[in-house]
């Protein structure tokens, strides 16, 4: 719970002195606050834990100060620092949705005592609702969907990781969901609570990104008209997204390698060092080792940045998530727009299992989008491909009357020889011959489905990649 920062507001410095010392003895990170106002102004810049405020303040009391945080931040927790013996008052700031309340004067310890209870009730509860989430949609992770089993290797990794504080890479083409990944890291981290800020290291020229990293000081060139702090700055105590990394220039690599060593920055036009507590993740489609062995991009960098790497699957190696992933999609267009929206139709999801999705995720996001602005009825009947679908398994084609994502043993009492083989095909086909994800989405066990394969005269090496 060390990471967390907690806003201690009272009218009186010696008690905000006070408080603060008492939390930084045991690893607290405290911003204090003379008012209600000032708070409130705080709280819109940065992100906090926990909240102490003092009840009795002019101006604005803690109980109304309690009141606006409620309705500007639902769930962060307040104690309300209550005179002794006002249990009318600590009765009332309870009523109002305080967390707790601690009573003047109180001991460092105690203090400590009720900031740790309060810090570990939330942590526990985000943790049930993480369970919660995992439990009602066993393929959902944070904001991704999958359920391929390199997926879930990820999203395993993801929650093996995030707390550990070391930097990051995520490598994977365009659209496979690199920034999502980077979101799930940082949200699961102790660092939750602070900020996720995120720079595109491609779209900016050489001078505007090292200004944009590391801030500048009011003259450094032209056009520089006020100091101004950089993302590492602004980032502090929480998470920063590098993305594209392996489009920065060399000058600002050797910049950015020295963040990484030092852990401190220097703004343009300055000689001074500013210390920053960052967590760098780094997410690149480019092939680094390439550009390492190229001369394009430092070689001490890229191990600076690759302590951990998670590397995101395209989609044409995960075709099992095609469906999720689609129906997915549907339904958030559905909840968006308020429209009905239930499903789509055997034909339209055999087009979208016959496509090799060279854009990935966000390309399947944007064809379901489109599909369901088209639709007329509750069903989604066709999906339009760009023209680059392949040719020898036309949308026509697959758009026979077999339902493939039905188990094999509910179509069995129903259909023909033909449709079995044609299921088995189908799913051999969408797992690239692995008889045992096969088997496991079939329905069936390896024996009854290496038997059924000898019986239609299908062979794995026919299916792989």
């Amino acid at each position: 719970m060390s990471n967390w920062t907690i806003l201690a507001v009272d009218d009186q410095e010696t008690h905000r002195d006070l408080m603060r010392a008492a939390l930084a003895a045991h690893g607290f990170v405290a911003d204090t606050a003379g008012s209600g106002a000032e708070a409130l102004a705080l709280l819109d810049r940065s992100a906090y834990g926990l909240v102490l405020t003092d009840q009795i303040m002019p101006g604005m009391s803690g109980l109304e100060l309690l009141i606006e945080i409620r309705a500007r931040k639902p769930g962060l927790p307040v104690v309300i620092v209550t005179a002794h013996g006002s249990v009318d008052t600590a009765v009332a700031a309870m009523k109002a949705g305080a967390t707790d309340y601690i009573q003047k004067p109180f001991s460092p310890e105690e203090l400590l005592l009720v900031v740790q209870r309060v810090l570990e009730r939330r942590e526990l509860e985000e943790e049930v609702r993480s369970l919660r989430e995992r439990v009602a949609d066993p393929f959902r992770f944070h904001r991704l969907v999958s359920k391929s089993p390199k997926m879930l290797e990820v999203f395993e990794r993801v929650r093996n990781l995030a707390d550990l504080d070391s930097t990051v890479l995520v490598t994977g083409e365009t659209g496979t969901g690199k920034e999502l990944v980077a979101h799930a890291i940082h949200y699961h981290s102790a660092r939750r609570e602070q900020r996720f800020v995120t720079i595109n290291c491609a779209a900016l020229p050489e001078t505007l990104l090292e200004s944009e990293l590391f801030g500048h000081q009011r003259g450094a060139f032209s056009g520089a008209v006020q100091t101004r702090r950089g993302k590492f700055e602004h980032a502090t105590g929480g998470t920063l997204l590098l993305d594209e990394v392996g489009d920065v220039s060399p000058a600002v690599q050797v910049k950015l390698l020295r963040v990484l060593q030092e852990k401190e920055v220097q703004r343009v036009g300055s000689n001074e060092s500013i210390a920053v507590d960052v967590r760098v993740i780094a997410a690149t489609n480019r092939d680094l080792e390439a550009a390492v062995a190229e001369g394009g991009f430092r070689a001490d960098l890229y191990y600076r940045l690759n302590v951990v790497r998670l590397h995101l699957p395209p989609l044409r190696e995960r075709v099992e998530d095609v469906p999720v992933l689609a129906e997915h999609f549907l339904r958030a267009f559905s909840e968006k727009s308020g429209r009905r929206l239930t499903r789509l139709s055997p034909r339209a999801m055999a087009a979208l299992l016959a496509y090799p999705w060279p854009g990935n995720v966000r390309e399947l996001a944007n064809v379901i989008e489109r599909a369901a602005v088209m639709a007329t009825g509750e069903e989604v009947a066709e999906v339009e491909l760009p023209a680059a679908a392949p040719a020898g398994r036309a949308a026509a084609d697959a758009g026979r009357a077999y339902d493939f994502d039905q188990p094999l043993k509910a179509g069995r009492d129903r259909v023909v020889a033909d449709y079995e083989r044609a299921y088995l095909s189908e799913w051999l086909r969408r797992l690239q011959g692995n008889l045992q994800l096969c088997a496991q989405h079939c329905g069936v066990d390896a024996k009854t489905l290496y038997r059924k394969m000898q019986e239609h005269g299908l062979h794995k090496r026919d299916f792989r990649p």
